[in-house]
């Protein structure tokens, strides 16, 4: 029973550590940055986007998937596009864009994956 409960204590100490926590995203002079990382079908952000205000934001995608991918990221209200491009595998690209209060979204364009909209952003 004792070596039951440790295995068990040990397993979800060993998940929790695994399960990484989105961070806040860091703003400076004016830009805030987000970290992308793309993997087969989806993508991963490293920091929250909760509470995002309108401004100016980088994007940094980093493709995982092992194939080429893309990035597509467009104003969530009127669909117009605001940035657009394939990256090799292991690759890194920056993608600096204005964002509205319309929110925005983004997916890939080349290897399927939904619509990530984010349209919480509060005016300042």
């Amino acid at each position: 029973m004792r070596k039951t409960y440790h295995s068990q204590l040990l397993g979800g100490l060993l998940l929790a550590s695994s399960l990484g926590f989105a961070g806040t995203p860091v703003t400076e002079n004016g830009v805030t940055t987000i970290h992308l990382d793309q993997y087969g079908g989806y993508f991963a952000a490293r920091e929250t986007m909760a509470d995002l205000k309108p401004g100016t934001y980088r994007f940094v995608v980093t493709n995982k998937a092992g194939k080429l991918v893309g990035f597509q990221i467009q104003d969530q209200a009127t669909h117009e596009l605001l940035d657009m491009f394939p990256l090799e595998p292991g690759a890194s690209r920056v993608s600096e864009v204005k964002v509205t209060a319309n929110g925005f979204r983004y997916r890939c364009p080349i290897n399927p994956t939904p619509w990530y909209e984010v349209d919480t952003l509060k005016a300042e």
